[in-house]
């Protein structure tokens, strides 16, 4: 028997000893196909439950991503849509152009927790990066598995990025943002102030324009990252620079507490430099907070020591009760209440008025005032913007401070700088009243021409009264306390003032705060220029008081300045310094 005869014949075997025969339609061949058929139906109902289960799965995403996209993104996660974290701020601008705020692209580094396979690894990883991470606050964050957001550092530098990007973390994301960048770093850090790590202005002009609206917009996500139209200030960059190389340098060169200056257009309030230290710089305004945040210009009050008189002087001239002409015995200290009034530099005669201007007698100055009367005192002060918080854009601004009931002795006192403090900006604006003709006008750091400004004006002295302070500026300016902020060519007249600081509710002769008032060219004033040198320990020929430490200020200021805000000095046929009389 052949090899295939053999297999036919096992096979027909096989099928006798199942116990059947194997014809078509039999018994067992009916069993097979029961079998199949219920094979069949149960697998079309494992498919079907199986879509049903896919079905079911696919619905419950499709409704909760339908949740999402209906609830507020701010719920839904930490972190903000990118039109939010990309909203630009408008540029800040000088009055030339020059930009002096504006944002930069950068990125944040954010986790999903929930994402992060190995929190201890993460954080070994990244401190390689970021030398000086929070390791255990980081690790806090990351192993928090059912958080889906945190951030872990804001605002990295490109090297940075690349560098976390080439660690391959898990979990791990960038989000873009933009950063506020201040190219000229501190140089107008009180004006500019600052933003905080969102973007949002905290301080100074910065904080102005989100007051202006910018904010509420950012809060209900109407901003976007398209360029904004620059905001144009008043500030002229590179008299900025002069004012607060000066200012610096006064702190350490008088060994000083702190020091400020500003340069004030008389004609339109605009201020087009003003420096106050110490300082911050605005790209990192946290190494600044211990005292660097402090805008002593406009948000420090201070007794203005003898700069008062020029306000005192004024409103005796212009009540028409005190002449030029006139003369007040200052021959003897004066006592009041119990109290006696001395002169720094006593004459021990009688002065007439320019002289008690010229020597700065408080004797003399108070016998005035005794004239003028206090409430008339205190009208003419209030007029003049002293007794009032001041208005301008810069929120930093400080209440003046007076006593609350006036006596005859807090209004011989305040007539030479005692008993009211105020702040150094708003003492120079009420100084550029006294030497434009008499027009008080609220500062601004934003543009404003000469029209704009008469709009706001407020006549607070009459024309001749002006006149009569321009002489007394310029008598001072030549013969008195002023000299040493004459800068030749350029008529600089002015007032100084040294005023003893109180220290535990008494006055102390060893610390001083000194200024200067000064306006050029004195024939026909532009510009007020105001400096102050805080507790001063080591001024000009070893003396601390506004003549030596203030007024040469003034001078490195104007002859740096002058020139660039167009004041032609004006000198004799022979070469020297003209002089002009009244």
């Amino acid at each position: 028997m052949s090899f295939l005869s053999r297999i036919m014949v096992s096979k027909s075997q096989a099928h006798f000893s199942a116990g059947g025969y194997s014809r078509s339609g039999g018994p067992q061949q009916v069993s097979i196909q029961g079998s199949r058929k219920k094979r069949s139906g149960q697998a079309k109902s494992r498919v079907g439950l199986l879509i049903i289960g896919f079905l079911g799965v696919y619905a419950v995403i499709g409704g909760r991503l339908v949740e999402y996209a209906l609830r507020d993104p701010d719920v839904v996660s930490s972190i903000l849509p990118p039109d939010r974290l990309m909203a630009s701020r408008p540029d800040i601008l000088d009055r030339n152009g020059e930009v002096m705020a504006t944002d930069i692209r950068t990125v944040s580094l954010f986790a999903e927790p929930n994402k992060v396979v190995d929190a201890d690894e993460a954080v070994e990883k990244l401190s390689t990066v970021l030398p000086d991470l929070d390791m255990k606050g980081t690790y806090k964050k990351l192993a928090n598995r059912t958080s889906h957001f945190a951030w872990l550092r804001r605002q990295l530098t490109p090297k940075q990025q690349s560098q976390i990007l080439a660690l391959g973390i898990p979990g791990i994301g960038f989000r873009p943002e933009k950063r506020r960048f201040y190219p000229g770093g501190s140089t107008a850090a009180h004006i500019l102030g600052y933003v905080n790590i969102d973007n949002r202005g905290v301080a100074g002009m910065e904080k102005y324009i989100d007051d202006q609206g910018l904010a509420d917009l950012a809060s209900v996500g109407m901003t976007s990252d398209q360029p904004l139209e620059p905001v144009r200030l008043s500030i002229d960059v590179r008299v900025q620079n002069i004012v607060r190389d000066v200012v610096a340098n006064a702190v350490t060169n008088y060994e000083a507490k702190g020091a400020g200056a500003v340069v004030l257009d008389v004609h339109t309030g605009e201020v087009l430099a003003m420096a106050s230290a110490p300082d911050f710089d605005p790209n990192n305004p946290l190494e600044g907070a211990k005292e660097g945040w402090l805008n002593r210009m406009s948000n420090g009050t201070f007794e203005m020591g003898s700069t008062f008189k020029t306000f005192s002087l004024a409103m005796a001239l212009d009540t028409g009760k005190v002449k030029l002409t006139d003369s007040f015995d200052a021959t003897q200290p004066l006592r009041i209440g119990g109290f006696t009034i001395h002169d720094f530099h006593g004459q021990r005669r009688w002065l007439t008025l320019p002289e008690v201007f010229q020597y700065s007698s408080n004797v003399g100055t108070a016998r005035i005032i005794d004239i003028v009367g206090i409430d008339a005192q205190k009208d003419y002060l209030t007029k003049l913007g002293l007794l009032t918080k001041m208005k301008t854009e810069l929120p930093e601004v400080k209440m003046p401070s007076q006593p609350k009931v006036w006596k005859k002795i807090n209004s011989v006192t305040i007539s030479f700088g005692h008993g009211v403090s105020t702040t150094p900006l708003q003492t120079a604006v009420a100084g550029a009243a006294l030497v434009n003709g008499g027009k008080l006008i609220e500062p601004t750091f934003l543009p404003r021409n000469r029209e704009q400004a008469d709009e706001v004006a407020e006549v607070v002295v009459k024309k001749t009264t002006s006149d009569d302070v321009r002489y007394l500026f310029k008598l001072n300016g030549i013969k008195g306390s002023g000299r040493n902020a004459d800068v030749p060519g350029f008529n600089v007249g002015g007032k100084t003032g040294t005023a003893d600081k109180v220290v535990n509710g008494r006055y102390a002769t060893n610390l001083n705060f000194n200024a200067f008032l000064a306006a050029f060219p004195i024939d026909d004033p532009k510009y007020i220029v105001l400096t102050f040198c805080d507790e001063p320990h080591n001024g000009e020929k070893g003396q601390n008081i506004a003549a030596y430490t203030a007024a040469p200020m003034v001078k490195n200021i104007i002859s740096r300045a002058a020139p660039i805000l167009g004041v032609e000095p004006k000198f004799g046929d022979d070469g020297s310094a003209m002089l002009v009389s009244y």
